[in-house]
C-alpha cells in the first residue's frame, strides 16, 4: 500500500469518516508505516447505529432463513476472491505471515458459507403433547440487536464468526472492532454491503474503549458478544446481567501442551511449535505451557529448542518468515516484562528472552520465541496469560502428574495431549478440564460446524459456532399448537 487507507464507519448503510479522536494503525514490523488513519466514531454515534439496527431487525428478521443466509454466501464469493489482497493487508496490519493471513481470509469466506447454507438444517423441534389432537413445537427467534466486541489477533475471522450467525438467525448488529485493527474491519463490512445486505442491517464503529462501553450499557441492544480479556469479559457480562440481557464472552486462555513418554517425538515437537509460535502467540488457544514427562524430556527439549532458535523472524509480507512481530509497542512492552518478571521469580531462560537490539527486528515490534523452564518455585508465566511467543515448561514424573499439572489453571479454553496410547488419550479427555481437547495436534485450532469456547474462566455464556451459535442468537418459544374440534 502507498498510501494509508482511511478510516470510514458504516451507519445505516452509509459509509462515513469518524468525527472523533485521531485513529491510526501502524504496520507492526515497521511502525513508521500507516496502513489506515482517520478518526474514530464517537460514543454519541452508537444511538444512531443502534437506531439504525433497531429500525431494520423486522424487516430483516421476516426476510427468511434462506435469503439471509444467500446474502452471506455472495459475501464468501466476494472474501475468497480478495483473499490474497485482503491477507496481505491483514499481515501488514496486525503482524501475522502473509501465509496465515491469506489463510485467515479465507476462514472468514468459509464461516460465512457455513451460516449461508443455515436454511437446509433444522429449524426447530416437535414434541408429541399428552393432550389428543395438539402437539408440542419449539421454534426460535433472534434476540433483536446484538452488540459484537471483536479483538485484534483474528481481525477477519473472529468477526466473521460472530456476525455470521448473527446475521442469519435474524438479528441485527452493531460491531466494535479493535482499533488497532480497523482495515480488515472495513474490509468484511465492504464485503457484506457489496453482497445485498441492507442498510442498517449491519453497522460498524471503530473507536476506542467508551464506544465498547456505550454499546454494551444501550438501552437498545439486546444481547453482547465479546472475545477478549478477561477482565474486560467480566465486566461486559455483569453489565449486561445488570440489564438483564445475554451476553456471550470468549476470554482468556493458558493451554497446556501435554507430551507424554510414548509420544511421537517428531510430530510433537512440530505441533507445539506451531500452538507456540504460530501467531506470535498471539492467539487464545496458544500453547503456553508445556509438561513433558521425564522419559521423553531430554531428547523434546532438545529438539525443541534447536527449531526455537532458528525460527526465523522477520517482516511478515517476506513469504521466507516464519513469525512476525506482536502486534503493538504496548504488546511488546507487556510480554518483555512477564519475562523478566518469570526470570525474578526463578525462570531460566532456553531460548530469546530478550530485546533485538540492532537491524530491523529492533525497530519493529517483534519478540523472539521465548522458552523458559521453571522449577518448583511458583512463577506467573505459569498462571498468567501474556500472549506472545512465550512457552514456559515444566517436568512432570508421570501422566498422572502431568494431566493434574495441565489442569493447574483458572483458565480451561485448551490443551493438546501427545500419546500413542489410546488409554491415555481416553484418560486426558475425562482429566483434562477444557472446551477444545487436541490429541496429537496443536492446542489452536477451530473449525467452524462445532463448538467452540472455554471451561472454567476461559468463558462465558453458550459456547461459539457450529450449532452452539443458535443457543446464543436465539430465544426459544414453546408453541402448543391444537386445533378446533374435528367436525366442527
Amino acid at each position: 500500500m502507498t498510501a494509508p487507507a482511511p478510516v470510514r464507519h458504516l451507519i445505516a448503510g452509509q459509509w462515513r469518516p469518524g468525527t472523533g479522536e485521531a485513529l491510526r494503525s501502524v504496520n507492526p514490523a515497521r511502525p513508521a508505516v500507516v496502513v489506515a488513519e482517520g478518526s474514530a466514531a464517537l460514543a454519541a454515534d452508537v444511538d444512531t447505529a443502534v437506531g439504525a439496527a433497531a429500525a431494520a431487525a423486522r424487516s430483516w428478521a421476516a426476510l427468511g432463513v434462506h435469503q439471509r443466509g444467500a446474502l452471506l454466501t455472495a459475501a464468501a464469493a466476494i472474501v475468497e476472491r480478495n483473499a490474497e489482497t485482503w491477507g496481505h493487508e491483514l499481515a501488514t496490519e496486525e503482524g501475522k505471515t502473509r501465509a496465515e493471513g491469506v489463510g485467515e481470509v479465507r476462514r472468514a469466506a468459509q464461516i460465512l458459507r457455513y451460516y449461508g447454507n443455515e436454511g437446509d438444517r433444522q429449524a426447530g423441534e416437535i414434541y408429541a403433547s399428552p393432550r389428543a389432537g395438539e402437539q408440542i413445537l419449539i421454534t426460535r427467534k433472534p434476540l433483536g440487536v446484538v452488540g459484537v466486541i471483536t479483538p485484534f489477533n483474528f481481525p477477519i475471522a473472529i468477526p466473521a464468526w460472530k456476525i455470521a450467525p448473527a446475521l442469519v438467525y435474524g438479528n441485527t448488529v452493531v460491531w466494535k472492532p479493535a482499533s488497532t485493527v480497523p482495515l480488515l474491519a472495513i474490509r468484511l463490512a465492504e464485503a457484506l454491503t457489496e453482497a445485498g445486505l441492507p442498510p442498517g442491517v449491519l453497522n460498524l464503529l471503530i473507536g476506542g474503549s467508551d464506544i465498547g462501553d456505550a454499546l454494551v450499557n444501550h438501552p437498545g441492544v439486546d444481547g453482547i458478544t465479546f472475545t477478549g480479556s478477561t477482565a474486560v469479559g467480566r465486566r461486559i457480562a455483569a453489565a449486561a446481567a445488570a440489564r438483564g440481557v445475554p451476553a456471550q464472552a470468549e476470554m482468556g486462555g493458558k493451554n497446556a501442551a501435554v507430551v507424554l513418554d510414548d509420544a511421537d517425538l517428531d510430530l510433537a515437537v512440530e505441533q507445539v511449535m506451531l500452538g507456540a509460535f504460530r501467531s506470535t502467540g498471539q492467539k487464545c488457544t496458544a500453547t503456553s505451557r508445556l509438561i513433558v514427562t521425564a522419559g521423553i524430556a531430554d531428547a523434546f527439549c532438545d529438539a525443541l529448542l534447536t527449531q526455537a532458535r532458528t525460527l526465523r523472524v522477520g517482516d511478515p509480507i517476506d513469504d521466507a518468515t516464519q513469525m512476525g512481530p506482536v502486534v503493538s509497542d504496548s504488546a511488546q512492552r507487556s510480554i518483555i516484562a512477564g519475562i523478566d518478571t518469570a526470570m525474578s521469580q526463578g525462570a531460566t531462560v532456553l531460548a530469546g528472552g530478550r530485546p533485538y537490539q540492532d537491524g530491523p527486528l529492533a525497530d519493529g515490534y517483534f519478540v523472539a520465541p521465548t522458552v523458559l523452564q521453571l522449577g518448583a518455585t511458583p512463577a506467573d508465566v505459569w498462571t498468567d496469560e501474556l500472549f506472545g511467543p512465550v512457552l514456559a515448561i515444566r517436568r512432570a514424573a508421570d501422566a498422572e502428574e502431568a494431566f493434574t499439572l495441565a489442569n493447574d489453571s483458572e483458565f480451561g479454553l485448551s490443551a493438546a495431549v501427545f500419546t500413542q496410547d489410546m488409554t491415555r488419550a481416553l484418560e486426558a479427555v475425562e482429566r483434562i478440564d477444557v472446551g477444545v481437547l487436541h490429541i496429537n495436534s496443536e492446542s489452536a485450532g477451530a473449525d467452524p460446524h462445532v463448538p467452540f469456547g472455554g471451561a472454567k474462566k476461559s468463558g462465558l455464556g453458550p459456547k461459539e459456532q457450529g450449532g452452539a451459535a443458535r443457543e446464543f442468537f436465539t430465544h426459544t418459544t414453546t408453541v402448543y399448537l391444537r386445533g378446533g374440534r374435528p367436525g366442527a
